[in-house]
């Protein structure tokens, strides 16, 4: 790590507060101002060609940031002081706010409660319309640019993206392509289209997507796939996603990330006023932390170990802890019932027409031949429990309106252990089977077929 500069033109360095990929902000005393400042510091990389060319986009990024901030004077937004720029390195002296990221609280099991997510993202909204209102576009709005403290004091920042929506994009100085953060990106932003501010408040509207449920609107394991449900797919439904959450916040998300701009909110204060009517309404505010002992039980698992965090938070929400005493029937073969379990402690015994074909303890799933079953739906074995057992029961309806992701990753999981079992019946069925025919050749899998001239 670098050392620590003690001071940066004017201002004393009094400690380091964060660093990015292109930029390190320092804690500073102003000789000119009595609150302490914050100094974002950018050292251009050498003159080669192609980090030439970057430290010109860096070039570029400071100066819409200065250029910016003197257009913008809101509550909720990161004032800057001044820009210095230099050919070697810049630095951006900015209102020095003791808060952090909305990234921390985007996780299931740190989600804020529903009042103060409501607020935090009240408060962007109007942020942005004051923004929108001064002919500015921030084209980046994500958690990573949003800080809220403890009294939920919110500040958007990095506006070196922002468009000047008043000059024409051709000639605006700040426009670069491609910039965003994909996950956030609005669909005409993707396209390459015109902005305008309705760019932000889709935005805005995945980041509240993410602050209720834990997860992204739209999830996918390459970047053309996020692409193309951003362009195409709808989102799920975040109540359905988290069932603590008010049906009406369901309207003011799809209404946020409408891929159709004449459908979406025109301006943040619509926005905001939608949200406000949602926050009337909850009439709870006491948060109880959520309890992460059923997610650790489950993380530890076998059969979830290609879930995902988030996934796994969406297991919890739609199956059920079940605890049943020792020799208690869960299942009979030829039921018709889809229901099927996964052993978290105990053991349950697998039988069919009374003859016990195996033990099945924790991590390992029963009655999954029945879901499979899309014609019958019936049990194909009889499941007891050999002693005080908890296991995890699923519903096929509950899984029916999980997201796809979580249904793909249980389709998987199953298949390959459905996989593994038939191949190990077919071991023991050998071992009291007869000696095999031996082949003379091996099959090449298809006939070589080649043209022949008359």
């Amino acid at each position: 790590m670098e050392d620590i500069p003690k001071q940066i033109g004017k201002y004393k360095i009094i400690r380091e507060v964060g660093r990015g990929a292109t930029a390190v902000v320092y804690l500073a005393e102003s000789p000119d101002m009595p609150e302490p400042v914050a100094v974002k510091h950018v050292r251009f990389k050498d003159k080669a060609k192609d980090e030439a060319k970057w430290n010109r986009r860096l070039m570029k990024l400071l100066k819409a940031e200065e250029a910016v901030a003197k257009r913008l004077n809101h509550p909720n937004i990161i004032r800057i002081h001044e820009a210095v720029i230099h050919p070697d390195e810049s630095y951006v002296v900015m209102e020095y706010f003791p808060g952090e990221s909305l990234e921390r609280y985007c996780g299931f099991e740190n989600l804020l409660p529903v009042h103060r997510t409501i607020g935090i993202v009240f408060k962007c909204c109007m942020a942005l319309d004051h923004a929108y209102r001064q002919g500015v576009v921030h084209r980046d709005i994500k958690p990573a640019n949003i800080l809220v403290d403890d009294k939920d004091n919110v500040k958007i920042t990095d506006f070196g993206l922002a468009l000047n929506i008043n000059k024409k994009i051709q000639t605006d100085s700040t426009f670069i392509m491609g910039v965003g953060s994909p996950a956030y990106m609005s669909p005409e932003q993707i396209k390459n289209y015109p902005l305008n501010q309705k760019t932000d408040l889709y935005s805005l509207g995945a980041v509240l997507f993410h602050l209720l449920t834990g997860r992204l609107p739209f999830r996918a394991t390459h970047p053309a796939q996020l692409v193309y449900k951003i362009l195409n797919a709808d989102p799920p439904s975040v109540s359905q996603l988290n069932p603590d959450l008010p049906e009406k916040l369901d309207y003011v998300i799809r209404k946020a990330l409408e891929k159709d701009l004449y459908s979406r909110y025109r301006n943040g204060a619509e926005f905001a006023k939608d949200l406000s009517a949602v926050r009337y309404q909850i009439v709870d505010d006491n948060h109880v932390q959520t309890d992460t002992t059923r997610f650790s039980v489950l993380r530890k698992l076998g059969f979830f170990t290609e879930f995902d965090d988030i996934e796994l938070w969406e297991v919890l929400r739609i199956s059920n802890w079940r605890k049943a005493d020792g020799r208690t029937t869960i299942y009979r073969e030829n039921e018709a019932d889809q229901r099927f379990g996964v052993v978290l402690e105990g053991q349950v015994e697998v039988s069919v027409e009374g003859r016990r074909v195996t033990r099945l303890g924790p991590g390992e799933i029963f009655g999954e031949l029945a879901w499979l079953d899309s014609k019958d739906h019936r049990h194909l074995n009889t499941i007891i429990t050999a002693e005080p057992t908890t296991y995890l029961e699923i519903s096929p309806a509950a899984l029916a309106l999980a997201t796809d992701e979580v249904r793909d990753r249980f389709r998987e999981q199953i298949s390959t252990v459905v996989a593994k079992r038939l191949g190990e019946a077919a071991r023991r069925l050998a071992a009291q089977g007869e000696e095999a025919v031996r082949g003379d050749f091996t099959a090449t899998g298809g006939l070589d077929l080649q043209l022949v001239d008359d």
